[in-house]
């Protein structure tokens, strides 16, 4: 599968959530979004998980910074209805610029069709 990414700005950055699994460990997640700048949908959701990528996400807690996302899909099913998640896995600032496009030349054919 090829890797997945995304450029946006961060609108929001939500409370860290926290826990203790069934296992005894401790967990800790943080949800961030994006504004893509896309005509539809532009707003995306993304899942931080452990406390290395939270503390990463920190680095980040400027509404407003342009960031580029490397991310998984994941989709779990429940009651015969699917889920799905967003994880980010790697950020960075400043987001990938626009390379800018070719020119194309026009070439002129003598063909009669």
């Amino acid at each position: 599968m090829e890797e997945l990414k995304i450029n946006g700005k961060i609108t929001k950055i939500l409370e860290a959530e926290s826990g203790t699994s069934k296992a005894g460990k401790s967990w800790i997640k943080q949800n961030f979004v994006i504004d893509t700048g896309a005509s539809y949908n532009p707003e995306v959701c993304f899942e931080v998980f452990g406390q290395e990528k939270v503390d990463n996400l920190q680095k980040y807690n400027k509404v407003g910074q342009d960031v580029e996302v490397s991310f998984n899909i994941s989709s779990r099913e429940y009651n015969g209805k699917y889920f799905h998640n967003l994880s980010a896995w790697k950020i960075w600032a400043g987001g990938k610029k626009e390379e800018p496009k070719a020119q194309v030349e026009e070439v002129e054919d003598d063909l009669p069709f």
